[in-house]
């Protein structure tokens, strides 16, 4: 099909496919089973095609080409605030995807300090209480959920570094019931139609109320009492608008939850996927456990320079994202025509890219269904072959500025899981739960952990985090055999 003015042609239809019903076309097996449609359309015509989500023409783009062109696309062009406008009651008005775009990069930027080196260093250390602390409730053998323990433990580490330590230890449950309603009021839904007077809507604006009575508590009590800590709330109470406005309560509870929406689910799946794969793949957890004895050797805690000197550790969580991305599909709304090559978006069309396509693209990664770290070591390090071939986090402006951070927790937790436990799957065959936005393992998702040799442990002053609160720190280490 041509467009009309431009001379060009409409990306393709994907064609032959029982699921296209009339009115709702593609979007129940989008819904379904997404990446059968999507590997259908990447076969059928390449690196750009179309689908109809009830009614909605959705171009989708894959490859490293195609997906340069759609991250480097203008906000006036491409929208990502028109896309998820889902997000505005859960974020709150006038916060990220409820401004202008220039406002929405200056609101992303005031999280930036809470993202720089030093802090980074700090957080480890409060990623290793954290683990210390959840992980002291398991017992020497057992059964769990992976995909529950990371979801949890990365909620407590969240709360500790976004919140505060005050929070983490009297709020947090309550807080993890109202964020689960607020999850539950993102759906397939809420991308047409997000103030419908739905129950599930009704519950999620409720939450949001009550997460900011929360927050504006924690910001109160800190400027009555001349508290100061390192977290994401004291980093966006110091901050200010170009224009020496400080951030209201209601956007600094945007931005965390933001910040929160933005990583947690990214970091509790891809914790959990990685230690799946590291389960049923004992070729791949070998190198990564050598490595990880003769970097700690008898150490327990482990600090930032430790995860910087395990490259096998840093594949196994690289394949663990190019074959696992939280996120398959990413969306902006078209404002104004787009071409590419030959074709033509039009404007009032959906944009998408997806990562769970892109990454299992042959020409790209060789002999993708396989799980193979070694593919990012040296001299093969396929995702160098050009840019944008890994889309996990996004691309251009829009990319995640949280990366470092979900990336740093990631490493963490892995190591910390297998250098504390064996780990054997009950089900070998977990496969994906695409009935969510977010990708996770199918529930549940079980595991026989068996604690490895028992260690005693010795306190070593001054080894904590820098800072003013650094003589209050001690770091344990191992005297026996992990």
């Amino acid at each position: 099909m041509t467009s009309e003015n431009s001379g060009h042609q409409l990306p393709p239809l994907v064609k032959k496919n029982t699921w296209n019903l009339p009115f709702l076309g593609h979007a129940p097996q989008l819904k379904m089973r997404p990446m059968d449609l999507l590997m259908e359309g990447q076969r059928q015509f390449g690196e750009l095609f179309s689908v109809n989500l009830a009614g909605q023409m959705t171009a989708v783009f894959s490859g490293p080409k195609a997906n340069e062109a759609f991250f480097r696309a203008p906000d006036d062009q491409f929208s990502a605030k028109e896309a998820y406008q889902m997000m505005v009651p859960v974020f709150g008005k006038g916060v990220v995807y409820d401004t202008a775009p220039e406002i929405m990069s200056e609101q992303v930027g005031f999280l930036f300090p809470a993202l720089k080196e030093q802090r980074l260093r700090t957080y480890v250390h409060w990623f290793n209480e954290e683990m210390d602390r959840y992980f002291a409730t398991w017992g020497q053998e057992g059964t769990a959920d992976i995909y529950t323990t990371t979801n949890e433990l990365t909620m407590f580490i969240a709360g500790r570094c976004l919140l505060g330590k005050h929070f983490r230890n009297n709020l947090s449950t309550e807080f993890a019931a109202l964020y689960h309603d607020l999850q539950l009021g993102i759906n397939i839904l809420a991308f047409f139609a997000p103030h419908l007077p739905i129950p599930a809507f009704k519950k999620r604006d409720r939450a949001r109320i009550k997460v900011e009575e929360i927050i504006s508590g924690i910001v109160r009590d800190r400027r009555q009492r001349g508290i100061v800590e390192e977290d994401f709330v004291q980093t966006l109470m110091e901050a200010k608008y170009s224009d020496g406005r400080s951030l209201t309560d209601n956007e600094i509870t945007g931005l965390l939850l933001a910040g929160l929406f933005g990583g947690q689910h990214t970091s509790a799946v891809l914790s959990a996927w990685g230690l799946i794969e590291a389960a049923r793949h004992p070729h791949v957890m070998a190198p990564v456990m050598a490595e990880q004895q003769a970097v700690l050797g008898e150490r327990r805690e482990v600090t930032m320079d430790d995860l910087r000197l395990m490259p096998q550790l840093e594949r196994l969580v690289m394949e663990t994202e190019r074959t696992h991305p939280p996120l398959i599909i990413l969306m902006r709304k078209v404002l104004r025509d787009f071409t590419y090559k030959n074709f033509l978006v039009p404007k009032g069309w959906m944009a998408m890219v997806s990562p769970g396509l892109s990454h299992m693209l042959p020409d790209v990664f060789k002999n993708p269904e396989l799980f193979d770290p070694t593919r990012f070591a040296p001299g093969r390090e396929e995702h160098k072959q050009a840019n944008y071939t890994m889309i996990t986090f996004g691309g251009g402006k829009h990319r995640c500025i949280g990366m470092a951070f979900g990336f740093l927790q990631v490493r963490a937790v892995v190591n910390y899981v297998l250098r504390n436990f064996d780990l054997t799957l009950q089900d070998p065959g977990v496969k994906p739960d695409f009935s969510g936005n977010v990708v996770g393992p199918q529930q549940p998702c079980m595991v026989r952990y068996r604690r490895k040799k028992a260690v005693q442990l010795i306190s070593v002053p001054g080894t904590g985090p820098s800072g003013s609160d650094a003589a209050d720190h001690s770091r344990t280490v191992a005297t026996g055999a992990l």
